[in-house]
């Protein structure tokens, strides 16, 4: 457990120096919600179904963007061949750097929640146990993906290129920025296909304590993605 919370510190430490995660899970979140909460203030209903979209941004960013280049980067400087001849095991520190973005995903949350609450005075309709259920299994399913995408590039040239493709349509069109109920029905259809949608799909119906049958499809493919994924990411995994 000491080794685990050294590392752990260590390590986050070293996250927040880069500002990366503090300005794309942290505070474009907040900022979002804020811009949705005066666009939906007079609008319960649409600020209800904003709250879950913007609690995803953080968990896209850390796990799509933040955990491969992270993976791909400790493996082209040769840190996970070194972590090797150490009590620091490779798979602890996979761990820890999931529990890193973990942290920042539930820190998004709860500043997203703060700001919703008190500023425009949203309430959540549904079962709080229910959205962090959700909320989890959404999380796991993203931070599946990016292992997978940090596990198998050899380097963090090829994990950044790879992870924008997938960061960037999801962060704009999976309506975790841009609500998904105004965008054309073409546009909503291609958005079907990305995970993070149907992440969100999921979230807004415990939110809005609508029934589950309405998602059963949407959470069989998060479950899938995030069997397939991580199944892949440890099969394929490369350490060196």
């Amino acid at each position: 457990m000491k080794v685990f919370t050294t590392l752990l510190r260590t390590e986050l430490k070293l996250s927040l120096r880069g500002m990366d995660m503090i300005i794309f899970a942290i505070c474009l979140p907040v900022i979002v919600m804020v811009i949705l909460g005066i666009v939906y203030g007079n609008n319960p209903e649409n600020l209800a179904a904003s709250f879950p979209a913007v609690s995803t941004i953080a968990i896209c960013a850390g796990g799509v963007m933040g955990l491969p280049l992270v993976i791909s980067g400790y493996r082209q400087n040769k840190i996970l061949k070194r972590f090797k001849v150490t009590p620091v095991s490779p798979a602890l520190l996979l761990f820890v750097q999931t529990m890193i973005y973990t942290i920042y995903s539930v820190v998004s949350l709860i500043l997203v929640y703060l700001t919703a609450s008190i500023f425009f005075g949203f309430r959540l309709p549904g079962s709080w146990l229910q959205f962090i259920g959700a909320f989890v299994l959404v999380m796991i399913s993203m931070f599946s993906i990016g292992m997978l995408v940090g596990g198998v590039s050899p380097n963090t040239k090829i994990a950044s290129i790879i992870a924008s493709i997938l960061y960037f349509p999801m962060l704009i069109f999976s309506g975790a920025t841009l609500p998904y109920e105004v965008m054309p029905t073409p546009l909503q259809k291609a958005a079907d296909i990305m995970p993070l949608t149907q992440g969100i799909k999921i979230l807004k119906a415990v939110s809005l304590d609508k029934p589950i049958d309405n998602i059963i499809l949407s959470l069989i493919i998060i479950c899938t993605i995030a069997i397939v994924c991580t199944a892949l990411s440890v099969k394929f995994f490369k350490w060196e």
